[in-house]
């Protein structure tokens, strides 16, 4: 299973790998990954060999959130196109935060606005030292409303509010110690740790995990029906299309400061 854009394989244990795969821009996403990553989770929920999923990226990074480019082109379509694709996010991430099987997600170099919203929606997240994080929306003029649920439950309202405020980059160590990594590990290293977690994990049996998974989302409030997933993605799409939004992007296509920044 596999297209251009996200590559899927199951190996002879159970665990399917998908792999996020457009490393020339940074593995940034747009409406044809979130397509591809839908219908890859789709498939492998299907399959009754899979039992574990592993998460990661091609190339420098794990995955750099947005495509800029391709979200200041959303600015000629319609209101309606705008909101279905805010819709696919929000629906991306809410079916990955609440995939029956088990998620591993391993990151590595950068990992930035959605792509944090995806590390929050696995499991479990090994990060290794290379790994950088930033939640960058508001920097743009954007709200990132589809992963806040995600992000919420992974580093609390605290730590969510303040690197969704500042947008600042933070390391693998910080991570960890606000509870978006579960484990750092060395550069290079990111097979050798999760091994030890998959044996763990293929240990168990998969309706049990599946159960378990499925109950603590619910005691948690984490399940995402289809009225409050409107609810998040109607202000997203909403957002994108203000002027804040179109001079945030246009700076950063330009680079230049954007208006708001004050002079030195």
């Amino acid at each position: 299973m596999s297209s251009d854009i996200i590559l899927t394989d199951i190996d002879r244990r159970g665990v399917a790998t998908v792999t996020i795969n457009r490393p020339d821009v940074n593995n940034a996403y747009n409406s044809d990954m979130i397509q591809a990553m839908l219908s890859a989770f789709g498939e492998i929920a299907a399959d009754s060999q899979a039992r574990v999923v592993v998460l990661r990226g091609n190339g420098r990074h794990f995955q750099a959130g947005a495509d800029l480019k391709w979200i200041m082109s959303l600015k000629e379509k319609s209101w309606e196109e705008n909101l279905e694709v805010s819709q696919a996010t929000t629906d991306a991430v809410r079916g990955l935060n609440e995939f029956p099987l088990p998620t591993v997600a391993l990151v590595h170099g950068g990992c930035f606005g959605g792509g944090v919203g995806v590390a929050s929606s696995c499991d479990i997240v090994i990060a290794s030292e290379d790994a950088f994080f930033a939640i960058t929306e508001a920097k743009w003029g954007l709200i990132a409303n589809p992963i806040y649920p995600q992000l919420i439950a992974r580093l609390g309202v605290a730590h969510t509010r303040r690197f969704s405020l500042t947008c600042e980059r933070f390391d693998a160590h910080r991570a960890k110690e606000i509870g978006l990594a579960d484990e750092v590990c060395p550069k290079g290293g990111l097979d050798e740790a999760a091994a030890p977690i998959l044996d763990y994990l293929l240990d168990c049996p998969p309706d049990a995990l599946a159960g378990t998974k499925a109950a603590i989302l619910e005691c948690a409030d984490l399940v995402i029906d289809d009225a409050r997933a409107l609810a998040l993605a109607t202000p997203h799409a909403a957002k994108r299309l203000t002027d804040e939004a179109t001079e945030g992007l246009g700076s950063f296509v330009e680079k230049r400061a954007p208006k708001w920044r004050p002079a030195a």
